[in-house]
């Protein structure tokens, strides 16, 4: 991967001067996985910082015996392993490819040692962090809204991190319902509904056989979210 590649694909590098992104594109690790694989088991957070280059995974945490929870979606551009590298605490979560994806990876160390090299760097990742610190707090004021809303939110946040830009609208994919309703916090029976009805209005467009679900009116679902 060229360095103006790395700096388009992902927002972190953006501000990464070259010899940053050269030198951490000579140390990444690739890495390939298929989908329902464990891309990270809960011990090894804090290893590494992760950049998904393809595919979509979901950071999950184990509930009980064989039972676990949804926290997060991902996909292409993306990163985690921040906060493990940072404050070094046990993790007990997981990250699970949702369909085949390619990652790379940096060392901690390494990581580390670079984020004191390149002030810009540094100043990028803590505006991301706060980012995704201010988009909890919206899914906390969010919890009273009706599930229709919330479901709405979820999925515009996904077409604007996510979406691929197509004719019938932004591409993101079909994630399972289960881990929808788990991000979104309503039951999964009220997913299911919803996106059903969404589905009818033409709001949406849900492709099994490609997997993939297409946000066709994507500025009614950013009004359903509250977000116009």
């Amino acid at each position: 991967m060229h360095t103006e590649v790395f700096s388009e694909l992902f927002p972190l590098m953006s501000t990464a001067n070259p010899q940053t992104l050269e030198w951490l594109l000579s140390i990444a690790v690739e890495h390939e996985y298929p989908i329902g694989r464990a891309v990270l088991m809960e011990d090894a957070w804090g290893n590494a910082l992760y950049f998904v280059v393809s595919g979509w995974v979901k950071v999950r945490r184990t509930v009980g015996e064989g039972s676990s929870v949804a926290l997060a979606i991902l996909g292409r551009g993306d990163f985690f392993g921040e906060m493990a590298i940072l404050d070094e605490s046990p993790r007990s979560t997981d990250v699970i490819a949702l369909s085949p994806v390619k990652l790379l990876s940096i060392a901690r160390e390494r990581f580390i040692q670079i984020l004191f090299k390149d002030p810009q760097l540094h100043h990028r990742m803590l505006q991301l962090m706060v980012r995704r610190l201010r988009h909890a707090n919206v899914r906390l004021q969010m919890r009273s809204s009706p599930p229709a809303v919330k479901l709405a939110h979820t999925l515009v946040s996904l077409g604007e991190n996510y979406g691929n830009q197509t004719a019938q609208g932004k591409e993101i994919f079909h994630i399972p319902f289960k881990d929808l309703a788990d991000v979104t916090e309503i039951g999964v029976e009220e997913t299911t509904k919803i996106m059903e009805k969404l589905h009818e209005k033409g709001w949406i467009k849900i492709d099994t056989v490609n997997q993939a679900i297409f946000l066709v009116n994507f500025r009614q679902l950013m009004n359903l979210a509250g977000k116009v």
